[in-house]
């Protein structure tokens, strides 16, 4: 079976949100966590977390993209587990049972997503039409074969001798061209 853990490319993610997910977390696609809020009216890093935010279950964090991973039954079992028990403390779930239906059908909506081959990255875009939160999920792979060359790269090159450049900023400032 394939489940949805975050991920994190670069720190972008611990500026955008107020609280950033853990790469590595299990996570869900988390909407439940928008059912009282006004997405009309959010604003800032609780903006962004609605627009395209995924829920790591065990810190409660955002994570702006989310990785296909293999998965076993007994991390299946662990993750709802993990869920219901955030359930309860967070939103004050009734009971486990009633926590631990809600975690299942979250985890199960999560690994529906993983229809595509592993470590395939998804993001996704929440948004708010009609009354309903309608989530798009978009999946983003490395293309086979080579990899393309990098927009900047830098080579040293020897034998090839250019005059120095040298620039003074301080006369720059100044208007001076020196």
């Amino acid at each position: 079976m394939k489940l949805l853990r975050t991920i994190r490319l670069d720190p972008s993610d611990t500026i955008v949100f107020e609280q950033a997910a853990e790469p590595g977390e299990w996570a869900v696609p988390g909407s439940f966590m928008f059912m009282h809020a006004d997405p009309d009216r959010l604003e800032g890093k609780a903006r962004v977390a609605f627009r395209s935010g995924f829920l790591g279950i065990d810190s409660f964090g955002w994570s702006t993209l989310v990785q296909i991973v293999n998965a076993s039954e007994a991390e299946r079992a662990q993750a709802i587990e993990l869920l219901a028990h955030q359930l309860m403390a967070k939103f004050g779930a009734p009971d486990i049972a009633a926590a631990a239906a809600a975690a299942e059908e979250e985890i199960d909506f999560a690994a529906s997503l993983c229809d595509q081959a592993e470590s395939t990255l998804i993001a996704m875009l929440r948004s708010h039409e009609g009354g309903n939160i309608r989530e798009t999920f978009r999946t983003l792979r490395a293309h086979e074969g080579e990899r393309p060359a990098r927009a900047f790269s830098f080579l040293e090159v020897e034998g090839e001798d250019e005059p120095a450049d040298e620039v003074n900023l301080i006369d720059l400032a100044k208007g001076k061209n020196t």
